[in-house]
């Protein structure tokens, strides 16, 4: 299995927040399975090409699909992270889980038609297609359309970052339970606020898209260029503040060693 190998390489241990798993559970594997499932899903074709030009149709969806496996991918690797990070295997933990396995099968086809259809747009196709009988189709025929279809986008995003935004709270607090330190308490509120900062520029985009209407479906699709603006920011201001907290936390192990000598 893909997860055990990762966890015998301590893929993704940055060395700075102990593992409190190192074994799959029942619940992994059934979560590395439904990730499995939605990536065949999400395949370009299931059927060898038989010409040239159902090569080049093929090859067309390769955009969309790279995108689509790269967000399923980080969200996948988000979830490994938490279970090995918490091993919390209690009834809520479950359930966050199992919603969040539903929301990403629901919503595999929405994403790829999503960025279906952003690639087509910046490709220069307009949108069309071509049908099997030659005749040209539209994957969206009015702007009230795209702003339905960011309205659906925009609900599947929320419900991801909203389950990890649950399932890192929930980890906070049990970090008595748990036994975390200064440092992995910060990392875990870190990662709360990342998650939430996500669910608010999804959130905005909804709120565009349904008040606007037709009118600013377009602006509620480029919303989520907040994203590589508002989440670097984040995360250098956390950085500087986790670089201040490991001086401090470092200073008190060493006064702690001395103090046993």
């Amino acid at each position: 299995m893909i997860r055990e190998k990762l966890i015998d390489k301590r893929i993704g241990d940055n060395k700075q927040f102990r593992w409190r798993s190192r074994e799959v559970s029942r619940t992994e594997g059934l979560s590395d399975a439904v990730f499995g499932f939605a990536i065949t899903l999400l395949v370009v074709s299931l059927e060898v090409p038989r010409t040239y030009s159902e090569l080049m149709q093929t090859m067309r969806g390769f955009g969309a699909f790279a995108i689509s496996f790269t967000l399923l991918f980080m969200v996948w690797y988000n979830q490994y992270k938490f279970f090995r990070r918490y091993g919390l295997q209690d009834n809520l933990t479950i359930v966050l889980n199992g919603v969040l396995l539903f929301v990403v099968l629901f919503y595999v086809y929405p994403l790829k038609f999503v960025f279906s259809l952003l690639v087509n747009l910046f490709t220069g196709g307009g949108g069309a297609f071509t049908l099997p009988n030659g005749e040209v189709g539209h994957m969206v025929e009015s702007n009230a359309q795209i702003a339905r279809l960011m309205l659906i986008f925009g609900a599947g995003y929320v419900a991801v970052f909203g389950v990890f935004v649950l399932l890192y709270g929930h980890a906070y607090r049990k970090r008595a339970e748990l036994d975390l330190n200064e440092l992995e308490v910060f990392d875990t509120r870190v990662d709360v606020q990342e998650s939430a900062l996500n669910v608010a520029i999804g959130t905005i985009s909804m709120a565009i898209a349904a008040v606007g209407g037709a009118n600013f479906g377009g602006v509620a699709g480029f919303i989520y260029m907040l994203c590589p603006v508002v989440l670097p920011i984040h995360g250098t201001i956390m950085g500087r503040r986790r670089r201040r907290l490991e001086d401090a936390f470092d200073f008190k192990a060493q006064v702690m060693a001395d103090s046993h000598e």
